[in-house]
């Protein structure tokens, strides 16, 4: 039986505009892109923490932890005693599970957005592709990019988890920047340079761009 045949969209009674005016800001998607230690993670949580303090919602979509259960791997699903899922919906890290991770995040990061709340995503995506996917199907001026441009050494200099030092000794295979591709965005709304600035310099760069586009009022 083909059950999308019975699967209907429902519109619902409050409105978008209505959960965005109860919140005092609009909602939208900071889609944090860049190499594995390039900062993203940092970045983010250091602007949700500074949107907060102006009682703004916000919310962090973190790749390493959205892999532990929305995203999880066959491994950490049969830790968890779900055999029967894990080779079925486990994602590893081959293009193609790569694609489904960001094409889920990208309906996670929309609800959020739809509910009047700035989404904050922290993920390596290194497919342009992908991105521009999660784009579409928000609004316009919605899905706001933003990359964060560290050179590769200095991430390598990083290395916080000694991933590219595995990478290096051919340990790890398809690591993004080593032996994976990262396909550079073309146009993103937003550059941070994460090698010649702190996180909480960029952070602020961030809140100019949500306030100088009306997405939230003037913090300062």
């Amino acid at each position: 039986m083909n059950t999308d045949t019975n699967v209907y969209w429902h519109d619902h009674i409050v409105s978008r505009a209505q959960r965005e005016s109860l919140n005092g800001h609009k909602g939208c998607v900071i889609w944090l892109t860049g190499l594995s230690a390039a900062g993203k993670s940092t970045i983010a949580n250091i602007l949700d923490c500074k949107l907060h303090q102006h009682r703004i919602h916000s919310v962090v979509l973190d790749g390493d932890n959205v892999r532990h259960g929305l995203n999880a791997g066959v491994q950490t699903l049969q830790q968890h005693h779900d055999e029967e899922f894990s080779q079925q919906f486990g994602l590893g890290f081959s293009a193609t599970d790569r694609e489904e991770n960001i094409r889920r995040i990208g309906e996670v990061a929309k609800l959020f957005s739809e509910a009047g709340i700035i989404a904050i995503t922290a993920f390596i995506s290194p497919y342009r592709a992908d991105r521009d996917r999660v784009r579409k199907k928000l609004l316009p001026g919605e899905f706001i990019e933003v990359f964060v441009d560290t050179p590769i050494t200095i991430c390598e200099a990083r290395d916080p988890k000694g991933l590219y030092k595995k990478a290096r000794a051919g340990e790890l295979k398809g690591f993004t920047g080593i032996d994976a591709p990262y396909e550079f965005p073309l146009s993103p709304e937003l550059v941070l340079l994460s090698g010649e600035k702190s996180p909480d310099i960029l952070s602020y760069e961030v809140i100019a761009f949500l306030e100088h586009n009306s997405i939230i009022k003037a913090t300062r």
